[in-house]
């Protein structure tokens, strides 16, 4: 099969790409830098709506374009900058695709969790409304950019990830480095819950998604298993053997991060793979303390 990604550099699509070339399928990633240009690839501009369409038409379309949530103050100008980055990147691809002669069989389009906004002890599944906050709406629109594919007679994927744990980087280096330091504990009540899901399990619901013709709408690409804040810092101390006992009060957090604190570390998210249990997908990491002790072992 042939597959097209945007955002292939990030973790996500870097594995994916990956995983996909290793079993024989051509993969081409939508890139906007000339100078990282990798033959089959497709240069794009969605600042300028610039696009090769008729470059564009492959089997499977996966769109993870977005810049990084935690890059950065959520300054006006950097919300500007993480709306465009998804809303617009997301709206000329849809638009670009429904102009081929030959539709891909499918857009699988990134989205988070956060779309749940923050809901205390409330388990999430993928039925529940968005949240009003920032990151609520910022999910909500950009879902609502990928979904107009489905118009045009192309079967639609939205996931909406949670915390991805890997390796490789992304979030979970973030989260180790004050546990290394020995100045690790848990962020303001530590009540919050967390919905993780290992990388491996990450690219497995991808895989399934590619060719499940059921997998159609949203999709929690989380682990069933979500925790507490608390319980996650009590596990990451344990398996590195430090001890957890310097806490960041919430206080601290909203003056060094501004809202982005209560979005990205204080907000709570219990949401549960509902969809992937009932299509009976077998998880490979379904409890965070198995997930973190292979990968700490990397």
């Amino acid at each position: 099969m042939k597959f097209l990604i945007s955002g292939a550099s990030g973790l996500v699509g870097t594995a994916l790409a990956a995983t996909l070339r290793a079993e024989g399928h051509k993969v081409a990633r939508l890139t906007r830098s000339a100078g990282s240009i990798q033959p089959g690839d497709i240069r794009w501009d969605p600042n300028s709506a610039f696009v090769d369409v008729p470059a564009m038409e492959f089997d499977i379309v996966v769109n993870l374009s977005g810049a990084s949530i935690a890059d950065g103050r959520w300054t006006d100008s950097r919300k500007r900058l993480l709306r465009s980055s998804r809303l617009d990147s997301t709206r000329i691809l849809v638009d670009s695709l429904a102009r081929l002669h030959r539709k891909p069989q499918a857009l699988l389009s990134a989205s988070a969790v956060g779309y749940y906004g923050s809901r205390g002890n409330e388990i999430l599944t993928e039925s529940s409304g968005n949240g009003m906050d920032f990151l609520g709406l910022l999910a909500r629109d950009w879902e609502a950019e990928a979904a107009r594919a489905q118009e045009h007679g192309i079967r639609t994927v939205i996931f909406r990830f949670g915390v991805i744990l890997s390796a490789e980087g992304g979030a979970l280096a973030q989260m180790l480095k004050p546990f290394k330091m020995g100045v690790g504990g848990r962020l303001g009540s530590g009540e919050q819950w967390m919905s993780w899901i290992a990388l491996e399990d990450t690219i497995g619901v991808i895989r399934a998604a590619i060719t499940d013709e059921n997998d159609r709408g949203p999709i929690n690409v989380v682990a069933p298993n979500p925790v507490r804040n608390s319980e996650f810092t009590q596990i990451i101390a344990r398996l590195l053997h430090r001890r957890a006992i310097l806490n960041a009060p919430a206080f601290a957090l909203r003056l060094a991060l501004g809202e982005m604190a209560d979005a990205l570390l204080l907000s709570s998210q219990r949401a549960v793979p509902s969809h992937l249990q009932k299509s009976n997908y077998r998880f490979r990491y379904e409890n965070i303390e198995d997930a973190l002790r292979s990968i700490l072992a990397k």
